[in-house]
């Protein structure tokens, strides 16, 4: 990444190592229950992999039979290793912005030292940041994940995270079986997996609305420092002064959309409102065969998430300017329902055939729409 004097926009190490220092402790387990529990996610997460690619009917390209087994690693982890997996990964997605950044602030009359500074005080935050959510993810498929000397990724980026410490904690607040719980995470995360080694063409896809949009991204340092500290003070219950309503945290996407960027803005939102809708709607198609106590969970995990616990998404949604997104993300669910329902697995399954046939925003919240562009089309039906 590119730097002034030495001294860079982000302290990644000062922000690993804040996160670490401040993150909360995980449930006290024995050294022997931990063992079990890892063993026992490693063996959900692989055997997740067969019920996956049965359900979803999706394969890797060009696989003759039963699909073959991919090399993207699976990590079951502490909050720590959670926490350093993902400034590695924002790390690589934010070099293009970061670097940008810089360039404007060595323009800047004593530009060096205010880096150093800011280099200093954005890791504190970001930081928190991290300390926060390390405490709250079950899961996660880092998509645009780079290698590590202790955290391997598959040869074209991208590993999947189970975090231990977090899914004994909600298995035990929710007072489920911990065996069914965890192999339902480890089903919709499996998903996640699923869908960007059978379609070899999504990551680099999302990456380049990702860099799309931040290419298009004009922000002064100290605004972007400003957002990350209202966040924080969000999350930490702390209202800025002179906010009024919600939490008080403002949208990044507030301050840097463009035209062009709030179109890619509304294809990514598509994306992920798939991609999630997709992943739960999975986990609860397998979950009957395989986890006996799948209704309890969902509808336990539902009221978990629209109480308190929602606070974590909501922020960070509001920060990156997708709270009024929300509602999309549970139509995903809705939307990949309705499209099976209409046209089959194998119907819906056209959806991976290329950027061209992924849903538009108003095609997530309208699925009709969608089969007619799609499919009656492509039929010959007028």
């Amino acid at each position: 990444m590119t730097s002034i004097g030495g001294a860079e926009m982000v302290d990644w190490n000062l922000a690993v190592a804040t996160a670490t220092r401040f993150v909360r402790p995980g449930p006290e387990v024995s050294r022997d229950e931990a063992r079990e529990i890892v063993a026992e996610l490693r063996r959900h997460a692989k055997s997740s992999e067969e019920h996956v690619r049965a359900f979803t009917r999706m394969a890797q390209p060009g696989a003759e039979g039963p699909a073959v087994p991919h090399d993207t690693p699976v990590l079951v982890v502490d909050r720590p290793g959670w926490i350093r997996a993902n400034v590695a990964g924002f790390r690589a997605v934010l070099r293009p912005l970061l670097a940008k950044m810089e360039d404007r602030r060595s323009n800047v009359p004593g530009g060096a030292v205010l880096g150093a500074v800011g280099g200093k005080v954005t890791g504190v935050e970001l930081g928190m940041l991290l300390s926060f959510l390390a405490s709250r993810v079950l899961g996660q498929y880092e998509t645009f994940a780079p290698p590590t000397r202790d955290l391997p990724a598959a040869a074209q980026g991208g590993r999947l995270l189970l975090v231990a410490p977090n899914i004994v904690h909600v298995e035990r607040e929710l007072d489920v079986a911990p065996h069914d719980f965890r192999l339902w995470v480890c089903l919709h995360e499996e998903t996640h997996r699923t869908q960007f080694t059978a379609v070899p063409w999504l990551r680099d896809h999302i990456e380049g609305e990702i860099q799309s949009f931040l290419g298009e991204t004009d922000i002064d340092p100290g605004t972007l420092l400003e957002r990350l500290r209202e966040a924080a003070q969000s999350l930490a219950g702390a209202k800025p002064e002179g906010e009024e309503g919600d939490d008080g945290t403002r949208s990044i996407v507030d301050l840097v959309q463009t035209p062009a960027q709030r179109e890619i803005l509304g294809r990514l939102t598509a994306v992920m409102s798939l991609l999630e809708g997709h992943a739960d709607f999975v986990m609860d198609g397998v979950g009957p065969e395989v986890v006996p106590s799948v209704a309890e969970i969902r509808e336990k995990f539902q009221q978990r998430r629209a109480s308190g616990a929602g606070r974590l998404d909501l922020a960070l949604r509001k920060l990156l300017g997708l709270d009024a997104k929300l509602r999309q993300y549970r139509d995903g669910e809705r939307f990949v329902r309705s499209v099976v329902k209409e046209v089959g697995t194998d119907g819906f399954n056209r959806i991976w055939t290329s950027p061209n046939t992924l849903p538009t925003k108003q095609e997530i919240a309208k699925p009709a729409d969608w089969v007619a562009r799609v499919h009656r089309k492509a039929d010959g039906a007028p």
